[in-house]
């Protein structure tokens, strides 16, 4: 039986890959756990701006502006300005982006281990997008207006 890499382990069973016609259900209770240790990922919250931003757009189009952002600036197995890509306000997913280190290949390595060299599958889109809807959705909880 073969060693499963990284990003099967992170995201996966040791045994099967999800597939990629599903929208998986993640719990990310642990990362937000981590997350919240992070004095620099932790500073990060939604503005007024944002949240009307949201209330104005719905939540469905947040999901599908993440998508996008996911799969234009995160997804690319090479991206010229890795570590630069990712503006710190603008839109609300930019702001979880860093909130929850899925900014760059690099943070998206270190707290998520997903390797970067590689464009991202289907799969590990859907999980990054997961990550910022449920930070989002956490916000919008947390201090609802």
């Amino acid at each position: 039986m073969r060693k499963p890499s990284v990003r099967q382990l992170s995201l996966f069973n040791d045994e099967e890959e999800a597939d990629s016609t599903l929208s998986p259900v993640y719990d990310h209770t642990k990362l937000f756990e981590r997350l919240a240790q992070s004095a620099f990922r932790s500073r990060f919250h939604l503005s007024a701006a944002d949240r009307a931003y949201i209330q104005s757009r719905g939540l469905a189009t947040i999901r599908q502006h993440a998508a996008t952002f996911v799969a234009q600036r995160l997804a690319p197995a090479v991206i010229a300005n890795d570590g630069r890509q990712t503006p710190m306000r603008g839109h609300p997913v930019f702001v979880g982006q860093h909130a929850t280190g899925c900014c760059c290949r690099g943070c998206l390595y270190r707290w998520h281990h997903i390797a970067p060299g590689h464009t991202l599958t289907q799969a590990e889109q859907q999980y990054a997008v997961s990550v910022l809807m449920a930070w989002i959705e956490r916000q919008l909880q947390r201090n609802p207006q």
